[in-house]
């Protein structure tokens, strides 16, 4: 999806007036019938998709109806244009971000008065509650699907043989990107230059992106500082990668740098978490983001949403599968099939007793990690922000060397225009 996408569609969407076509609610075994349009490929989709089968298996009152959408921003461009055309499905998931923005354009069925919806104990930090500063106080619109947070990965080799450890703090992470770099071999770090990475360097220098009010500050010094520390990283101490592309070109470079040997220690997703280990001939091991002031990440993935303009039937079906993913065998089959984060205290419970973090390491680290979470802004404006000014000016302010408090005052200022 181009960037400029979002304001065509936020545009298309308060358009309306379009029709749908006629749909059956229900199947020939009179099953209501349930559209889900979901963005997840690979292991992850076999596994949403294994999910969907058992919840067949569990009942024969309700039929999900998967249809793969593309990726998260393809998927989030088609969902808009449904709504306005009135031929929306009941259940998709779409980026956290987006979620204050979809609320805001009544979109979102509130899901709070449904059967079991108040009791579905998920984690805090993954969940509206504790993913958005306010979240609990506002309607149930968004239940935790595929949820992560940034985590760093070392190449254990490489790691061992020069007697290093993971960076704790950005001082040493200069260090052992610098120890670690071979020139026109490897790269001692990598990472996508992407918002969310810039959110978790201005987080952990002290600053938010957006202030207690919900107004978009981009940090202040904070910011500029985590831009900096990019900007010294590839062009003065040659030790981080260039920015080598956009979106989820940069993530899938910067992942098979890593699996390639050719970056020793990089940033990434936890969702990546089960492909790294899976695919690497060498140890893959998992650290926390270091930190400079404090330990921050944010959150990342998706949530489920109901769209309200669905039928009442369907809706309500939907609620009731958004129950049975949220049930222990479901999220416990996601979390440890993925790199993704058990969204329920109660999957994270079953897996504390039956030894999984014990037997896996990496996954400790990174449920060890929600401790320093910190929680987006409900903003409608948020998506926005980072996709059509912050995620631009970043690339050409690491790729170009801009200098990083004139880039980010620009921003500032376009943020602050009415979307």
């Amino acid at each position: 999806m181009r960037r400029r996408d979002f304001l065509a569609g936020a545009t298309l969407l308060g358009a309306g007036g379009l029709s749908a076509c006629t749909r059956k609610l229900r199947d020939a075994r009179g099953r209501v019938r349930v559209r889900l349009w979901y963005s997840l490929g690979g292991r992850n989709r076999e596994v949403l998709l294994a999910i969907v089968e058992r919840f067949h298996a569990s009942q024969d009152d309700v039929v999900v109806e998967p249809v793969y959408q593309g990726d998260y921003f393809e998927s989030l461009a088609k969902l808009r244009t449904a709504v306005a055309a009135k031929a929306a499905p009941a259940l998709s998931h779409v980026v956290a971000e987006v979620v204050p923005y979809l609320a805001k354009t009544r979109s979102l069925e509130p899901l709070d008065d449904y059967p079991g919806m108040k009791e579905l104990g998920l984690v805090p930090a993954l969940a509206q509650t504790g993913a958005f500063r306010g979240g609990g106080a506002r309607p149930l619109v968004g239940v935790p699907l595929n949820r992560s947070t940034p985590l760093a990965y070392c190449n254990g080799e490489i790691f061992d043989r020069a007697g290093m450890r993971p960076p704790s703090t950005w001082a040493e992470l200069r260090e052992v990107a610098k120890a670690l770099t071979v020139p026109g071999e490897r790269y001692g770090h990598e990472v996508p230059i992407s918002w969310w990475f810039w959110v978790a360097l201005v987080g952990q220098a002290g600053g938010a992106v957006f202030d207690d009010e919900g107004r978009p500050t981009l940090g202040g010094e904070a910011g500029e500082r985590a831009l900096r520390l990019w900007q010294d990283l590839v062009h003065r101490e040659r030790t981080m990668r260039p920015p080598p592309g956009r979106d989820y070109d940069a993530w899938n470079v910067t992942n098979q740098d890593f699996l390639s040997g050719r970056a020793a220690y990089v940033w990434t997703s936890t969702a990546y978490l089960r492909y790294l280990e899976d695919n690497a001939r060498f140890p893959v091991v998992a650290a926390p983001l270091p930190r400079d002031v404090k330990a921050s990440v944010p959150t990342g993935g998706t949530f489920f949403v109901v769209v309200r303009q669905a039928p009442d039937e369907e809706k309500a079906a939907a609620a009731q599968f958004l129950r049975f993913v949220c049930e222990p065998d479901q999220a416990t089959l996601l979390a440890t099939r993925t790199g993704y984060l058990p969204i329920t205290e109660a999957a994270v419970l079953r897996m504390e007793r039956e030894g999984f973090f014990t037997k896996h390491p990496n996954d400790a680290v990174a449920q060890a990690q929600l401790a320093s979470v910190e929680p987006w802004p409900w903003e409608p404006n948020l998506f926005r922000i980072e996709r059509d000014i912050v995620d631009p000016k970043l690339e050409e302010a690491v790729l170009l060397d801009r200098d990083a408090r004139a880039v980010l005052e620009a921003a500032r200022a376009a943020a602050a225009r009415p979307g």
